[in-house]
């Protein structure tokens, strides 16, 4: 019986659950917007929203206990720099997810995690995520070259 057990085990040992999860954490945070599976997406929500709230408060044990689950020095300073200021004045509830149909091929409902009054610069649009060009391609015109 499965009684006071949460989480999903998507098909997974844990050491493959623990680094796509990772994957998708870092994914988030630098982007600020993924588009993924439904059932990710709402158990990435928690993982990442206690990242941001470790955050906000700026202390070294802090900053090494996101460092060891994060790995990437540009993350960690991106969380206890802009993230932390951008939600200083909101007490959770970090992320959005919205629901955006279902994957070709077996049906899969996906959906976009985001960060809420994410940097719209941080990366492209939506409509274009997940295309990619020939090899080689910059995606410049002659002109801009």
């Amino acid at each position: 019986m499965r009684h006071r057990i949460s989480g999903r085990k998507f098909n997974r040992r844990t050491s493959q659950r623990k680094a796509m999860f990772g994957g998708l954490s870092k994914a988030l945070l630098r982007y600020e917007q993924i588009i993924t599976t439904l059932p990710k997406a709402k158990d990435l929500r928690p993982i990442v929203e206690k990242m941001i709230t470790l955050g906000k408060a700026s202390s070294l044990a802090n900053r090494r206990r996101l460092f060891a689950k994060l790995g990437d020095r540009s993350l960690v300073m991106k969380v206890f720099g802009p993230l932390s200021a951008r939600y200083a004045e909101r007490n959770g509830g970090y992320t959005r997810i919205v629901k955006c149909g279902f994957r070709k091929g077996d049906m899969a409902p996906m959906a976009v995690i985001e960060l809420l009054e994410r940097d719209e610069l941080a990366k492209g649009s939506v409509g274009n995520a997940g295309t990619r060009g020939k090899a080689g391609e910059t995606g410049l015109s002659a002109s801009e070259s």
